[in-house]
């Protein structure tokens, strides 16, 4: 690859960085930092001197960026997120830092190239899917346009997991990423904080008698010790800090116990506070799972919280000014407990009184939500959150009197509305509600994409946005096009470099001006050989995988993401077996080849999407070793997806599957990522599906389905889709065959309850949007039979979503939220 940018032109002084230089130093890092002569050393061992020079690099950049952050007392943006999948970074960071070909040129001096050591680089297992891979591209973003930004989370040891398929099914093991240690981070044990649980709160007066606070006395206590990453920008113009904590306990050892021979019992505290920081999304189907998944959410917040304040009390004193000089951003409810924690933090230890603290707590803090399921909004058991945080329950009863207090003096709060903006849920079980407490707490709440946004607005926070009105806004998500264009797809980055010069690199909408070459049957010829290049690609990565050869001349139908049934793989696999009945029963007709690929991960404890997953592979399975089929259909699940699969799947895609239950998909970034790299878009009506329609235009995208409107109507007017399965003969057959055991012979009944519910109730509407997607399969296949018109489609949905750029939608956020300037 040869992005041949230059750096920014306000160079830093630094170490030179020609290739005979970086050799050297290369060299040096082997010998001294690695400890290897080159005659011995491995691919990893080059790998890691390589990551070593490049981070010396970044070093100098990092320093003078927060050198300047200090010096001109900017305001900061502080970005907490439960995920960051950040994905690999040597490739990404010697590509924005300008150095990527004296880095090659460097390494094949020494006779190692850099591409095969860059692909040994682990993908740090720091996030699931678009929630984490959005703060990636933030973080990059936010460097790009130079503002001073720190990201916090939390450093997993073994993160979600990695995803093993085993007779079909799904097997979760643990993700060990950091086997060959991160060369990119650096620790800092100077940066530990105390965090607490449990315990009790004593009411403390001061010697005249006059001042009153509460002291918490923790039960527990661990420690949180910061990890540093810099996060380079485009060309190098700013390096910012990911800040990761890793959980260690106070005492290692409670060598009391260990002396008295209990040597098990001596490690409980150890264990109990390494666990914090060892697994992403602990499973919450158990209370203990429940409990630990709050732990991890106070532990990160608190510690970032703690950071935040002794920065800006170290600069400014004053913390009355924190909104003045600190943006705090909720990336999504996971660390909303952060609310009552800065309240906390501002009345127990610096003395601030409730209306103060919660001024600057609501001038300091924002809130960006990602979904509408119930679940992801997150609530606790009170006793569970009382036990756990008992100080922080009782600062959220205050926030919460005074909320209701200023809700009853609002005309047209009745009872019913005051129980929906309440922090504590009455019905049933009291639960804390935190993403009302992510609301209230904030001055500003936005959606991810226009029509979440609107849906917030009208669905569950319709009584808070009445008594906030303004409150909520609208910033559509971005991606960074320097990983998902520039980096994951040389050929087409080359290809459109040649066409409409360099200007694109640094402003994304100005892919536009490919739209002048759609007409140019040449162009459209090279466009077609780079998606050829990069399915052969993927075809080679799928047979060294999982042995299953693909046609790279076939349409390559890609649905990757999260597994689960609003996002609807099971329609997709629904309709690949209809195809797969109407080939086998129609073998004079003209199929159009197609190659169904599937990947994603499922919760360890979400039943239903891992049986999802098995019937995938199922299929997969009996429709690739069935000879009748000629190879006009193959179905393929790979395994483990993850950032570097992604940038092998996504720009080897023809058919972009973005088909979730119209008014439940948030945004959706991955139907961003494959129309910047050329594929077409299959999707509903629902998130950013509808602003990538009005970009690219609606010949150029092929829309099917219930509208968000017509779903909620047939869910409140007694849908039935038993009439509409027994009226479609396709979707009756698809099912049957799916029910009596065609692709599970080993276990016939495997798949008779996942059917059943299609039958009914079909919550995720699947029965009703059957037809719809069918028929616009078709169209796909006579789109494809036309190669001009194929072509044409696939450059126009390249040319015309440059707006969806994070750069776009940090500026959004800097301008009209954290009141940060950007260049």
């Amino acid at each position: 690859m040869n992005i041949g940018v230059k750096p920014d032109p306000e160079e830093v002084p630094g170490r030179p960085a020609d290739a005979k230089s970086l050799a050297r130093e290369i060299l040096s890092a082997l010998t001294y930092r690695v400890g290897k002569d080159p005659t011995v050393a491995t691919q990893h061992d080059w790998l890691s001197a390589t990551s070593q020079v490049a981070r010396d690099r970044m070093v100098e950049r990092w320093m003078a960026s927060t050198k300047r952050a200090y010096q001109q007392s900017d305001k900061r943006a502080f970005y907490l997120s439960l995920e960051f999948l950040i994905g690999r970074l040597l490739i990404d960071s010697i590509s924005n830092l300008g150095l990527m070909e004296a880095f090659r040129e460097a390494l094949s001096s020494l006779d190692v190239d850099l591409d095969e050591i860059a692909a040994l680089e682990s993908d740090a297992a720091l996030g699931n899917g678009g929630l984490g891979r959005l703060a990636a591209c933030f973080m990059e973003s936010m460097a790009t346009v130079d503002i001073p930004a720190h990201g916090y989370g939390i450093r997993y040891t073994n993160g979600m997991f990695r995803q093993e398929v085993s007779d079909g099914w799904q097997v979760e093991l643990p993700e060990t990423w950091l086997s060959h240690g991160d060369p990119w981070e650096f620790e800092r044990r100077e940066r530990s904080f105390e965090i607490g649980y449990g315990g009790t709160v004593e009411l403390v007066t001061s010697a005249d008698g006059m001042e009153e606070r509460h002291l918490w006395k923790p039960q527990e206590r661990v420690l949180a010790v910061a990890y540093d990453t810099p996060v380079v920008g485009w060309r190098g113009k700013r390096v910012n800090t990911l800040r990761l904590w890793s959980a260690m306990p106070v005492d290692p050892i409670l060598l009391d116990r260990f002396n008295a021979g209990d040597h098990i019992g001596a490690l409980m505290e150890s264990n109990k506070a390494e666990s914090l920081s060892l697994v992403l999304y602990p499973a919450d189907s158990s209370p203990a799972g429940q409990e630990l998944r709050l732990r991890q959410e106070y532990f990160f917040s608190s510690a970032s919280l703690q950071d935040i304040l002794q920065r800006h009390v170290y600069q400014y004193g004053d913390l009355t000014s924190l909104p003045d000089k600190a943006a705090i951003h909720l990336n999504d409810t996971h660390p909303s407990i952060a609310i009552a924690e800065l309240m906390r933090l501002l009345m127990d230890v610096h003395g601030l009184d409730f209306e103060t603290a919660w001024r600057v707590t609501k001038g300091t803090f924002a809130y960006t939500n990602h979904t509408l399921l119930p679940e992801a909004l997150e609530s606790w058991q009170l006793s569970m959150f009382e036990h756990l945080l008992p100080r922080h329950m009782q600062i959220i009863y205050a926030i919460n009197a005074a909320v209701l207090k200023e809700a009853r003096g609002h005309e047209g709060f009745d009872d019913q509305k005051i129980r929906n903006i309440s922090l504590i849920e009455e019905g049933g079980q009291r639960r804390v509600r935190m993403g009302n407490l992510a609301f209230v707490g904030s001055h500003s709440v936005n959606g991810v994409s226009a029509l979440h946004t609107e849906l917030m607005k009208k669905t569950v926070f319709a009584d808070l946005n009445q008594l906030y009105p303004g409150r909520i806004n609208n910033k559509t998500n971005g991606i960074t096009p320097r990983r998902w264009l520039m980096e994951c797809n040389p050929g087409l980055f080359a290809l459109v470099r040649e066409a409409i010069g360099d200007r694109f690199m640094d402003d994304t909408e100005a892919l536009s001006d490919l739209n002048t070459h759609v007409e140019d049957a040449a162009f459209r010829e090279a466009f077609a050989a780079v998606k050829r290049a990069n399915k052969e690609r993927l075809a080679k990565m799928v047979a060294e995988r999982l042995a299953i050869r693909l046609d790279p001349a076939a349409i390559f139908d890609v649905q990757v993401k999260r597994i689960h049934e609003y996002k609807r793989q099971l329609l997709n696999i629904v309709e690949t077996v209809a195809l797969y009945d109407q080939i086998r029963s129609h073998p004079e007709l003209d199929w159009t080849p197609r190659v169904k690929l599937f990947a994603g991960k499922a919760a360890p404890s979400y039943y239903n999407a891992k049986l999802i997953i098995k019937l995938a592979n199922d299929v997969a399975r009996t429709i690739n070793r069935d000879p009748a089929v000629r190879g006009l259909l193959r179905v393929v699940f790979v395994p483990n997806y993850n950032v570097s699969a992604a940038e092998i799947m996504i720009p080897a895609a023809d058919i972009s599957e973005q088909i979730s239950t119209a008014g439940m998909e948030a945004s959706g970034t991955g139907n961003m990522k494959f129309a910047l790299n050329g594929a077409i878009t299959v999707g509903t009506l629902d998130g950013a599906n509808i602003e990538i329609k009005e970009r690219v235009g609606d010949d150029n995208i092929l829309i099917f389905g219930l509208t968000a409107e017509e779903v909620g109507e047939r869910r409140s007017n007694g849908y039935q889709p038993r009439a509409i399965i027994e009226a479609s003969p396709e979707l009756q057959q698809a099912l049957s065959a799916i029910t009596s055991g065609v692709f599970s012979p080993d276990d016939r009944d495997r798949y008779r309850d996942l059917v059943a519910g299609l039958y009914d109730h079909d919550w995720f509407m699947v029965a009703a949007d059957f037809d719809a997607y069918s028929a616009a399969q078709r169209r796909v296949d006579g789109i494809w039979n036309d190669r001009a018109r194929w072509n044409r489609m696939a450059i126009r949905n390249t040319a015309n979503v440059g707006w969806f750029s994070s750069d776009r939608t940090i500026r959004e956020y800097a301008r009209e939220i954290w009141n940060v300037p950007t260049k």
